[in-house]
């Protein structure tokens, strides 16, 4: 009896291998027809990437509720990078735009007056007139607001700045000067052309420009002063805006905390929390095919060197 219910075993073991086998096959046979292969490339190039994609939003919106909670504010975080805008993985440069401007103010509509705003900027600049839009929404919110920048906001980002009630930067962060940019040419190196040259040899897109230059620089420095204004005397504000705006350094000149501290005056905090950082790491660079920057993860801290026998003695 045994004998035979052994054979039983055997002889199912073996069929329900061929079956395996068999299926096995059939799915090997499907995968690689062009009707599998077409379904994998489907996968891989939106199924796989819209998860991702999925994944990276539950974690921003969870670290910015945690941010939230942990300070009892609004917070509004407004980062620019090189984006992939489609398959190919073709970067574009990312501004401060309309939709920008849109979005922040919408946000800033749905916070009660009373609850602090928090704004986390990381931008290289973009359109004077929707930084300027986010600026002054900023400065009318009767809370406190406070701008966060834990790498860099530039130009139009700094701007933004100038409007909280407290900009916290970290050590190594930069702002950037507010001086107009015409084109490619910055509005007061225009003006330059205007003293260097008799108006009879200057031709005439070149005094339309200067016109232009000398307008845009006295705008954009009445809206630096506006939003300075009520966190310094008069006097000061109006020097640190013009300062800002008249082209006393490049448009790309590195304005550390240090240097908008001590030379332009501005109140600046480099008490950066731990969060921000978490924050700003969830929208990473576009990935290149190969990094340029490589490091071992985790922190490092400095090894305590052995006691001396003689030493220890003591």
């Amino acid at each position: 009896m045994r004998k035979h219910n052994d054979v039983s075993l055997t002889h199912t073991s073996g069929r329900e291998w061929l079956e395996f086998m068999t299926r096995l096959k059939r799915i090997l046979r499907w995968i690689f027809s062009w009707r599998g292969l077409v379904t994998i490339l489907i996968l891989l190039f939106f199924v796989a990437p819209a998860l991702e994609s999925w994944q990276i939003e539950n974690l921003r919106e969870r670290a910015i509720s945690a941010l939230e909670r942990e300070r009892g504010s609004r917070v509004i975080v407004l980062i620019h990078r090189q984006e992939s805008v489609n398959v190919l993985g073709i970067p574009v440069v990312r501004y401060i735009n309309i939709d920008d401007s849109e979005d922040v103010l919408k946000a800033i509509r749905l916070t009660d007056k009373k609850t602090p705003l928090d704004l986390v900027l990381h931008t290289p600049g973009g359109l004077v007139l929707a930084a300027s839009q986010i600026a002054k929404a900023i400065k009318r919110h009767p809370a406190k607001t406070t701008v966060f920048v834990p790498h860099y906001a530039m130009s139009g980002g700094t701007l933004i700045a100038l409007a909280a009630n407290e900009i916290v930067m970290d050590a190594n962060a930069v702002l950037g000067p507010i001086d107009p940019q015409l084109g490619d040419f910055p509005a007061a190196s225009v003006l330059t052309v205007l003293d260097k040259k008799p108006i009879n040899k200057i031709d005439d897109m070149t005094l339309v420009l200067a016109d232009q230059s000398k307008k845009a620089i006295a705008q954009v420095a009445a809206l630096a002063q506006e939003l300075l204004n009520g966190k310094m005397p008069v006097t000061k504000a109006r020097d640190i805006a013009v300062r800002l705006a008249s082209g006393t350094w490049t448009h790309d000149f590195p304005i550390s905390a240090e240097t908008a501290k001590d030379l332009i005056g501005l109140p600046i905090s480099t008490a950066m929390p731990e969060e921000v950082f978490q924050l700003i790491s969830l929208y990473p660079q576009a990935n290149e095919a190969k990094p340029s920057v490589f490091y071992l993860p985790g922190p490092r801290y400095k090894k305590t060197e052995p006691q001396s026998q003689e030493a220890a003695a003591r």
